[in-house]
């Protein structure tokens, strides 16, 4: 996998009830762990977000598990996005142990834009494409 540079990071509690009979954060917290942080992401870098009308939905999603994460451990997750649509954008997202940089967890999803009152999918906002692409400092957008 390609080395990535994450301008956005944050930090995640691990909390009592994330943690299995096996000793280590269940498979199914990571999920939590991802939606935190890419509404963070969102919420952070992309303006005027109208959450009572615009919704931002996970239409595919793939997680590779690397190594375990304990209740010990300090965690952050990397948020990046690496590629925009019209009405879509792909994140690519880590979780790493803060004291040592090991990747615990990595994780791809393409996010799609929905209108909740139209109950249909709409195009990004451009404010928020040019606001994603300055963050991430460079052009995203999928040639056609």
């Amino acid at each position: 996998m390609e080395e990535r540079k994450y301008k956005h990071s944050m930090p995640l509690q691990i909390r009592f009830n994330d943690v299995d009979k096996f000793g280590h954060v269940n498979n199914a917290v990571y999920m939590n762990f991802y939606d935190t942080a890419k509404t963070n992401y969102i919420s952070t870098v992309c303006p005027n977000v109208d959450w009572e009308k615009d919704a931002i939905i996970v239409v595919y999603i793939e997680v590779f598990f690397k190594a375990q994460i304990y209740s010990t451990d300090n965690i952050n997750v990397q948020t990046a996005v690496t590629g925009i649509g019209t009405k879509s954008f792909d994140l690519n997202q880590q979780v790493i142990d803060t004291k040592t940089n090991e990747v615990k967890c990595i994780c791809r999803s393409t996010m799609v834009t929905y209108d909740l009152n139209e109950r249909a999918t709409k195009p990004l906002k451009d404010e928020w494409i040019k606001a994603i692409c300055d963050f991430e400092g460079k052009d995203l957008r999928k040639k056609k």
